[in-house]
């Protein structure tokens, strides 16, 4: 059987999977959507079958693209392997690598890695999806994200969780706030005070609720925000206490924002980098993971 199709062909395949659109993908491997249009018509016509099925408003695989798609990726990892083994391969990489993250983790880990990457690999884009817990593992589990970065929960059995961190819930106030100059308080005396509380959507709120089974309080919510920064805003503007990740707090000292240790009991939840299983992640992706590991231990707080 004679090969009537390209590299540059498959690249364009697997940038329409990585962006989920034509105009999308055009733009990231920088041709024109009609050239990239050409390639992936090409592609199929070349293999006698279907890889998208295409309507006005989104682009999904086949059955037969989802099943071509790991052999496509196996291959262009090898390629990438390939280029990094004849010097400075970084130099001559380009594309879009793709990472999901529950926003807490965004802001915690990913300025500081992608700084560092960028020297590494100036002309590879990232792409960040930061969203909750449950899209971040989704986004992995469909191959849209080339790795995540979340906390255990109710993962998928197609992903592999390998733990980062471990870390505490502490409760956000003002400064200005009665609790704010306190060492520790307690659940029970946090909620003495109105309070900002996470939506049941939020992931977030699934692994407060397990943890405070059995616990007395006696919540004052005013309020309930999706998102740990939404609620952040909302103390910062004097309306309430939160329960935050510690990750998701301020760097430095914050001229408005403190945080303040919870006991009795003692929350934590594990974080950690996760991945699909039986996909290899390029060079490019293990450098970034591994700029990621490393941040830990130099940005720990509380």
């Amino acid at each position: 059987m004679s090969i009537h199709f390209d590299l540059n062909d498959l690249m364009a395949f697997r940038a329409v999977v990585e962006q989920g659109s034509f105009r999308r993908a055009a733009d990231s491997i920088r041709i024109t959507q009609s050239a990239l249009s050409r390639r992936i018509e090409k592609l199929e016509n070349a293999l006698a079958v279907k890889l998208f099925e295409r309507t006005t408003r989104k682009v999904a695989l086949t059955n037969v693209g989802r099943a071509f798609l790991p052999q496509v990726e196996r291959l262009l990892d090898d390629l990438d392997l390939a280029l990094l083994s004849i010097g400075d391969g970084g130099v001559l990489l380009s594309g879009t690598l793709t990472v999901a993250c529950v926003p807490s983790a965004a802001y915690y880990f990913m300025p500081q890695a992608i700084r560092s990457f960028r020297a590494r690999f100036p002309r590879i884009k990232i792409k960040l999806i930061d969203a909750s817990a449950n899209e971040v593992s989704a986004a992995v589990t469909a191959g849209e994200a080339d790795f995540g970065v979340s906390f255990t929960g109710n993962l998928a059995p197609e992903i592999e969780f390998s733990p980062l961190m471990e870390e505490r819930y502490v409760l956000a106030c003002r400064r200005d706030h009665a609790l704010a100059q306190r060492a520790s308080v307690t659940w029970a005396e946090a909620y003495q005070h109105d309070y900002i509380a996470l939506a049941r959507s939020s992931g977030n709120r699934l692994v407060l609720d397990r943890a405070l089974q059995g616990v007395d309080v006696d919540e004052r919510s005013i309020c309930e925000a999706r998102h740990v920064t939404t609620a952040l805003g909302l103390v910062e503007a004097g309306l309430g206490v939160a329960v935050v990740p510690s990750i998701a707090m301020p760097m430095g000292a914050h001229p408005i924002l403190v945080g303040v240790a919870l006991t009795e009991p003692e929350v934590v939840r594990q974080l950690g980098i996760l991945k699909r299983r039986g996909r290899t992640l390029t060079p490019a992706a293990l450098d970034l993971e591994g700029l990621i590991r490393q941040l830990p231990e130099r940005l720990a707080r509380y």
